[in-house]
């Protein structure tokens, strides 16, 4: 049967401005930083495609992603007419109906249920965070339309909010990986159908709030179970439930999910801007807590970007604002913020900045908390950067020690983070080349990354 010309990738390629060689070699590079080396295109594969050859994954993603930058806003798959599933990607979107909304922040949770769409391998996209800041920090969204069905009452929200704080202890305290998908569950069955029944005002903006808290917590144990796709539709649906209750400290905290999450995936300018969209949005109101974790990822971000005054004016902006924080008027949802995972993060940004002895004090001291806590996830990222800063000053005896210790607590919870963490212990040990201790190490992390 002959193919049917694409005329769709056609549109999109004429309109882009790209030769098919250009477009072909762009898609090569892409996939190539996304570790596909085996991916070839060039201007035949282009010409394949345009005359209705479907190509294989990851290629239809690659594309969507090249238009998505190309144009500054989210092309998919399946407008390129390559396939793919137009209610995943509507998650990441953020509508101004509150119809479409109720609707919209269903989907990621279905998808990560229903293992046959595929979820877990969609792509983090860059650009796709900058509507939804912009969205939450003008606040033109619609008013609540009537709807039928059972009416929701302040109890139920109640129970809702209880389960939070179980999810929530769940992952600080064995990783993301861990519980997600029970959480994901309790969504789909609990929460979201909530949304589609009826209320008095109160009640609506009060399980706006509980279900932004519990649709963020998805996205974050999504993030630190590696599955960047996933948690990136959480948040921007978290984000949109945040704006309709009304709550901009909320806000605000989802938008550093987005901003360190950012970061991490390879984009420190975009994580930048996310968290200054949240510290704008703090106008409204005020959480200390919630201000020195903006602050701390804002340095995050300036330290991978080569910026070290600017990220150590940010690091003393979030010493201050955490020293004002008082506990009794913070949310539940900013627990996590305390000594122990600031001193790690600061550590993070002071290691990124090539300056051992700070990243070490403060990684320190968020190891001595996350002991106490008996919190593995956030001790063991921190051993991670002591073991760190002992390569940068050349001393791979006190860095093998200290990698082994990070093992010992990653090995305990069920973490990307703490992988990736591990791993990067194993790259900078290469310079050491066929040192015993290198492979050592390397030996004592191949069970861990094997098992991830």
């Amino acid at each position: 049967m002959a193919k049917v010309p694409n005329d769709k990738l056609a549109d999109w390629q004429e309109r882009s401005g790209w030769s098919k060689r250009a477009l072909g070699r762009a898609v090569q590079v892409k996939a190539a930083e996304r570790g596909h080396p085996h991916v070839s295109s060039d201007t035949a594969s282009v010409t394949r495609w345009l005359r209705g050859e479907r190509p294989r994954q990851p290629v239809p993603a690659i594309l969507a992603d090249l238009f998505t930058e190309r144009f500054g806003y989210r092309v998919t798959a399946g407008d390129l007419g390559l396939g793919g599933s137009p209610a995943v990607d509507r998650a990441l979107t953020y509508s101004p109906s509150w119809d479409a909304t109720v609707t919209t922040v269903m989907e990621p949770g279905r998808a990560d249920v229903d293992r046959r769409m595929f979820l877990a391998g969609v792509p983090f996209t860059a650009v796709a965070g900058i509507g939804p800041s912009r969205d939450w920090l003008l606040s033109t969204l619609d008013q609540n339309p009537s709807r039928p069905g059972q009416r929701v009452r302040l109890e139920d929200v109640i129970a809702v909010r209880n389960m939070f704080g179980v999810f929530q202890k769940m992952d600080i305290f064995q990783g993301g990986g861990s519980g997600r998908r029970a959480l994901t569950e309790y969504l789909n069955q609990h929460v979201f159908p909530l949304l589609k029944q009826t209320y008095t005002e109160d009640v609506r903006k009060a399980l706006c709030e509980a279900a932004s808290e519990q649709t963020y917590l998805a996205g974050w144990m999504a993030y630190d179970n590696g599955e960047h796709g996933t948690a990136q539709r959480f948040l921007i649906q978290s984000l949109r439930l945040a704006e309709e209750s009304g709550n901009a400290a909320l806000g605000a905290h989802v938008l550093a999910g987005m901003a360190d999450q950012a970061t991490l995936v390879g984009h420190p300018a975009e994580g930048r801007r996310l968290a200054q969209a949240g510290r704008h949005g703090l106008a409204k109101t005020m959480s200390n807590a919630c201000l020195a974790d903006l602050w701390t990822l804002e340095a995050r971000a300036l330290a991978v970007l080569g910026e070290p005054k600017a990220a150590a004016h940010a690091i003393n902006e979030a010493q201050t604002a955490y020293a004002k924080v008082d506990l009794a008027d913070e949310p539940e949802w900013a627990a996590f913020i305390d000594p122990a995972y600031l001193g790690g993060e600061w550590a993070n940004a002071f290691r990124d900045m090539g300056q051992p002895g700070h990243a070490e004090e403060h990684a320190q001291s968020s190891i001595r908390h996350a002991e106490r806590q008996k919190r593995a996830r956030r001790g063991a990222m921190s051993q991670a950067v002591v073991a760190v800063s002992h390569l940068q000053r050349h001393d791979l005896d006190a860095a093998h020690a200290a990698g082994v210790r990070t093992l010992n607590l990653a090995s305990q919870v069920k973490s990307s983070r703490c992988v990736e963490a591990v791993q990067d212990i194993q790259r900078r040990m290469i310079p050491f080349g066929k040192d015993p201790l290198v492979a050592d190490f390397n030996e004592r992390a191949r069970s861990l990354v094997r098992a991830a």
